[in-house]
């Protein structure tokens, strides 16, 4: 194998052939069985390792390889890390067409029961996570990445769909928890709100008390998220996350675009004499101002799309901070930065290639890569969280 790709897939290339396998790591020789073939490009699945490598362990979880959550638990953590280290400096030259710096920061805490959310999918008396192929459901009694509380909830779930009553659901379930509140969202396919029985199901689960939101302290705040808010997933490193994404952060005016309910944004009003915060979801915008108005700092909420929020800024910002969802900023908000030239960016990235999309034309426009950190939020898993601060 001669390297690992995003998604956690290995490369080898066989006369003329490029082969994708699961479940192998640089360096070993492997026997495949070839697959699917698209473009030169072959799928395979692997039959033997016959040279395994030194990173190489056994999975600490029992449904690896048939559950489709995890891809990298054949690997020890500290090669996991290297592997994803290698991965985004890969991506970053191929996509980017730019040199990443040679050192990129690895930060990283504990890589087992990490997740504070979950989603589970149901499907007849099945309780788990898609499989591999994404159309049927691996029942799980446990999950390694997830959080205690979250383990607990999915035994009380499972015991109370042993009723045949509910044997004919389908939907997903999902936990979310700061290990003492729960927040349970039921969602059913092709339904607005979830349908009385899937509600049914949550009532008779013994999970304890559950509501539509929790307070989940984090950075030195206290953020009140809802059910339908997004929230950084790794509760070992969310302090973490937000120190290394606002180091080096001073002057009078800050920006937080895509803000949520506003994880970065609060600490930022502790520097910053002004904060915008610029965030799109009305749930979430709405969180946003509860938790502004709960720790008493001057944050301005905009709830509009950050191309509309950088638009209509009369100024340039001393610091700017972006935590887009996978899409990545998209031309328009480069753009913007462009023309507002902030003297320092930190852009909060969970998907390498389009942070090498986003970060090209911003290099091009003068900005420098001052600082690249891997901050590993998704251990056993081929996601990547990268953070990257720009300066001019």
């Amino acid at each position: 194998m001669e390297k690992l790709v995003h998604g956690g897939l290995g490369l080898a290339r066989l006369e003329r052939r490029v082969v994708f396998t699961p479940f192998v790591l640089p360096g070993e020789r492997v026997r495949v069985e070839l697959g699917a073939q698209r473009g030169g490009l072959w799928q395979a699945r692997l039959l033997e390792v016959l040279e395994p490598a030194a990173g190489r362990v056994e999975p600490a979880c029992p449904y690896f390889g048939r559950c489709g959550g995890c891809q990298l638990q054949h690997s020890e953590y500290a090669s996991q890390l290297e592997l994803k280290r290698a991965v985004l400096a890969e991506t970053l030259r191929r996509l980017g067409r730019f040199e990443p710096p040679c050192s990129i920061r690895i930060i990283h805490a504990q890589p087992w029961h990490y997740r504070n959310r979950v989603q589970f999918h149901l499907a007849g008396a099945k309780l788990g996570f898609f499989e591999r192929d994404g159309r049927r459901v691996q029942a799980v009694e446990q999950c390694m990445i997830a959080s205690p509380k979250i383990n607990q909830a999915l035994v009380a779930l499972a015991r109370a769909l042993q009723q045949r009553s509910h044997w004919h659901l389908a939907g997903t379930l999902e936990v979310f928890t700061n290990e003492d509140q729960v927040v349970l969202r039921a969602a059913a396919p092709g339904a607005h709100s979830p349908p009385r029985p899937l509600l049914a199901l949550c009532h008779q689960a013994d999970i304890g008390p559950v509501s539509s939101e929790l307070d989940y302290p984090a950075a030195g705040e206290v953020y009140r998220v809802g059910m339908h808010s997004f929230f950084q997933v790794n509760r070992f490193l969310i302090d973490q996350l937000v120190a290394c994404a606002l180091e080096g952060a001073e002057g009078e005016t800050a920006v937080d675009l895509y803000s949520g309910v506003g994880l970065f944004s609060l600490p930022l009003a502790r520097r910053f004499r002004r904060v915008i915060a610029v965030e799109a979801s009305r749930a979430a915008a709405r969180d946003l101002a509860s938790n502004v108005c709960r720790a008493g700092v001057a944050v301005k909420v905009c709830a509009t799309s950050a191309a509309a929020g950088l638009r209509d800024l009369n100024e340039t910002p001393d610091f700017l901070l972006a935590d887009p969802p996978r899409t990545g900023l998209g031309r328009e908000v480069v753009a913007e930065l462009v023309r507002l030239r902030p003297p320092r960016l930190s852009l909060v990235s969970c998907e390498p290639a389009t942070l090498a999309r986003d970060l090209a034309p911003l290099l091009a426009a003068g900005y420098r890569i001052a600082q690249l950190s891997l901050v590993d939020l998704f251990p056993q898993t081929y996601h990547i969280e990268a953070v990257a601060t720009l300066s001019l």
